[in-house]
């Protein structure tokens, strides 16, 4: 479980998050959305401990991890989180195999296109036939879905994806909600900071960080 009390950010004088209280239960999708500027993506990342917030408490799993050490930080992030981006973060001249296994040691990569968990992970996003093609020879769609397959790969308990349909049509855009919220892994919290209101709705709970939505929670938003 995630859990934020009275969380304060304030980056080069200006106040992003003022008091925001906040919990995501295990298991649960949650979408923070907002206008441009409003603090999605910024909160998302407190939450994934890229950032320090100013004030405030932030809790994981009841271990307060508002101010943690650098090498906390990056057990968190290699031993539990994984991360989907609008820009997909991933090395164009290396397959999509090497991609999805990035947490195993470089001189292992001739492994990647053999490796079950590799292939398993690729087949769940349909693009197992792709595991020894460059991901720079592959569509936008399909490189989102490398990184989804990514956090499969790792079994990661929490994913946190930035704007991951943004730069997406409609049909990878439906394909890719699809694989991030898969109704039947309830093991896996997923928080996204997105401008598409379609992915939102698919969440289990909608954060809007707007002003006048005042931080407000609307709990099992209809898919």
């Amino acid at each position: 479980m995630i859990s934020v009390r009275n969380l304060d950010l304030v980056i080069a004088g200006r106040r992003i998050i003022s008091g925001l209280d906040l919990d995501i239960a295990d298991g649960r999708s949650v979408a923070l959305i907002g206008a441009s500027g409003s603090g999605k993506t910024t909160l998302l990342n407190v939450l994934s401990l890229i950032l320090r917030p100013t004030a405030g408490d932030l809790t994981i799993d009841g271990e307060r991890l508002e101010r943690p050490s650098d090498r906390r930080r990056q057990r968190f992030w290699r031993e539990r989180a994984a991360f989907v981006l609008q820009n997909y973060g991933l090395i164009d001249d290396e397959t999509a195999g090497y991609n999805v296994m990035l947490s195993d040691p470089p001189l292992r990569k001739h492994r990647a296109t053999t490796n079950p968990a590799v292939l398993d992970a690729l087949d769940r996003v349909g693009l197992r036939e792709r595991v020894a093609s460059p991901v720079a020879q592959l569509s936008g769609g399909e490189q989102q879905r490398v990184g989804i397959a990514r956090a499969l790969f790792k079994n990661a308990e929490y994913v946190f994806a930035d704007e991951p349909t943004a730069s997406l049509d409609a049909e990878n855009r439906a394909r890719v909600a699809e694989l991030l919220l898969q109704p039947g892994d309830r093991a896996r919290t997923v928080v996204v900071a997105t401008h598409d209101l379609e992915l939102a709705r698919r969440c289990d709970e909608i954060v809007d960080l707007t002003p006048s939505g005042a931080n407000a929670t609307e709990s099992d938003a209809p898919a």
